[in-house]
């Protein structure tokens, strides 16, 4: 087994079951190889937490190029990331989000850095795109907007905030989207979401 399906494994054991509760035990064995094997590949669990989460980062990073070069308009490729946003947050088990949280901080303050300069790059982008197509309005403040995209979309996972017991990820993140589009789109454009989201 390479390191790339290691580290995929890997990612699969901790998006359902978190970080805290999956022994490098568990891992050697449910991958079927020797704990020897497995810190051939890291040095230690926090090792193997950072590489597997930075693995998952340049994927979803790679993803949201794939579908900003493949979308017909700014507002389809809004719905478009919002879509694979929301099917990666169907994937993390609540228990995962937490322990990043509360055990492994610096790792998730290092993810978080890294996935707000991208996301703001792309929200940013996506601005600029839809004020040239004629579908947000001119008057955006587009970096001010970005900026703002990626503090609320840090609130979706704050515990203090929105409570995992309370709310669904995934129902957030749609109800947001919405907001988001609703307050740039001009009308051409917010025909268009409603005709993409039919």
């Amino acid at each position: 087994m390479n390191r790339a399906n290691i580290l995929e494994k890997v990612h699969e054991l901790f998006m359902k079951y978190g970080l805290k509760s999956v022994s490098m035990d568990d891992i050697s064995r449910k991958l079927g190889i020797s704990k020897k094997t497995l810190y051939q590949c890291v040095e230690n669990k926090r090792d193997l937490i950072k590489e597997v989460f930075q693995k998952h980062i340049d994927e979803e990073e790679a993803a949201i190029s794939e579908i900003v070069a493949k979308s017909k308009d700014a507002v389809d490729e809004m719905i478009e990331i919002a879509r694979f946003v929301t099917a990666l947050l169907r994937e993390i088990s609540p228990t995962t989000l937490y322990d990043m949280q509360k055990y492994y901080g610096d790792i998730w303050g290092m993810m978080e850095a890294l996935h707000q300069d991208h996301i703001y790059a792309v929200i940013k982008t996506n601005l600029d795109r839809g004020i040239a197509e004629g579908l947000y309005r001119k008057d955006l403040n587009t970096d001010i907007i970005a900026k703002l995209y990626v503090g609320k979309t840090l609130l979706i996972v704050d515990e203090d905030v929105f409570p995992l017991k309370d709310y669904n990820k995934e129902k957030l993140y749609v109800e947001y989207v919405h907001y988001h589009l609703h307050g740039i789109a001009l009308p051409k454009g917010l025909k268009l979401f409603e005709k993409y989201t039919k």
